[in-house]
């Protein structure tokens, strides 16, 4: 008989937590001499969670196996989850439902204001659709709450069908299950930096996005609890850093108490950086796609235009002013189908002039 995921997949995770395991691990850290050339300053490498091996991959897949695990364990067959159109998190939500055999719903909303035909059929959405996953609109992309009780009435009348729903939410107040995947990579990382230089902290600093707060809050709870000191520099992706900050600084204390220890942070470890946000979630300036450009042509490392290209855009200002002699880390959380929802924006602006 085969043994039902429950039995085959679920195991212990961080503090007790169950966990399904779905991603390749651990993920390579690489150095980007062309890269650093190209830029100057200090040496790029990159930890490459743009390949942890589900549906294209990205750093929602190690929240995923927490919630997923979470899932298992209460015995639910139906899996929701909301995000923007273009979401990675909904996408690989859908795929590792499909990978353990639940149902999937997913609700997207309405974040960014365009009608472009690609944005809103290619990319993630049409993985969404190739996953299985039933989709819902949600008409207001910046209210979190409301579109939590909305995926949360999807969920009500699932349950009312016969269905055993499990919710991933959205907003800020629940417990942090995701960011565990992230203190797994902290551990992942020290891990690597022995084995590579004999020291847990060989880099000058991380650059990582802040978008949730659940990646970059869990990458810099870990390395706290191993006494790690890099300063870990969160790329603000869809709010200022005026409101970033204090979301990141929340989101440490709900690991805490989920973890039930003493939280290992600071406010004072807690550093955002939005010099490339604008113009606003979802969209990209000049210099985002001139970075986008930079890395695929130097190192061939691909960054979409929402989340990693302004990633990628602070690390090369960061790697600037930390000068040669720094060694930077730079997470690559993934997020390649996006690039497939914004032809235009890089065919316009990175495209080689023609010959």
């Amino acid at each position: 008989m085969k043994p039902t995921p429950h039995e085959s997949e679920v195991h212990d995770g961080r503090a007790g937590h169950p966990r399904v395991r779905l991603m390749r691990a651990p993920t390579a850290i690489e150095h980007c001499p062309r890269l650093t050339a190209a830029v100057g300053g200090a040496e790029i490498w990159v930890k490459r969670d743009d390949e942890t091996g589900l549906a294209f991959g990205g750093n929602k897949v190690r929240q995923l196996e927490y919630y997923l695990g979470a899932a298992l364990a209460e015995d639910a067959d139906t899996l929701l989850i909301t995000g923007a159109v273009q979401s990675n998190f909904v996408r690989l939500a859908a795929a590792a439902a499909a990978r353990l055999g639940l149902t999937c719903h997913v609700q997207l909303e309405a974040r960014v204001a365009t009608d472009d035909p690609a944005y809103h059929a290619s990319g993630n959405v049409l993985l969404d659709h190739l996953l299985g996953a039933t989709v819902h609109t949600y008409p207001d992309g910046e209210d979190e709450a409301g579109a939590d009780a909305q995926l949360a009435r999807i969920a009500e009348d699932l349950r009312a069908k016969g269905a055993r729903p499990y919710v991933i939410p959205l907003a800020p107040g629940h417990p942090p299950l995701g960011a565990l995947g992230y203190i797994d990579a902290a551990e992942e990382i020290i891990s690597q930096c022995r084995l590579q230089t004999d020291i847990p902290d060989a880099f000058d600093e991380i650059v990582v996005g802040s978008g949730s707060g659940a990646t970059h809050g869990g990458l810099l709870y870990g390395l706290r609890c191993y006494a790690v000191k890099t300063p870990v520099h969160g790329a603000c992706v869809r709010r200022a850093s005026a409101l970033q900050t204090p979301r990141i600084i929340s989101r440490l204390d709900e690991i805490a108490t989920l973890c039930a220890e003493a939280n290992p942070a600071t406010a004072d470890d807690v550093t955002t950086d939005d010099s490339f946000l604008a113009p606003g979630y979802g969209k990209a300036s000049a210099d985002v796609v001139d970075a986008i450009s930079t890395a695929a042509r130097t190192e061939a490392l691909i960054c979409d235009p929402t989340y990693m290209g302004k990633v990628m855009a602070v690390a090369l200002s960061r790697a600037r002013n930390l000068g040669a002699g720094a060694r930077l880390l730079v997470i690559h959380t993934g997020g390649t189908p996006g690039l497939f929802a914004n032809p235009d924006l890089i065919d316009r602006r990175a495209a080689p002039p023609a010959q």
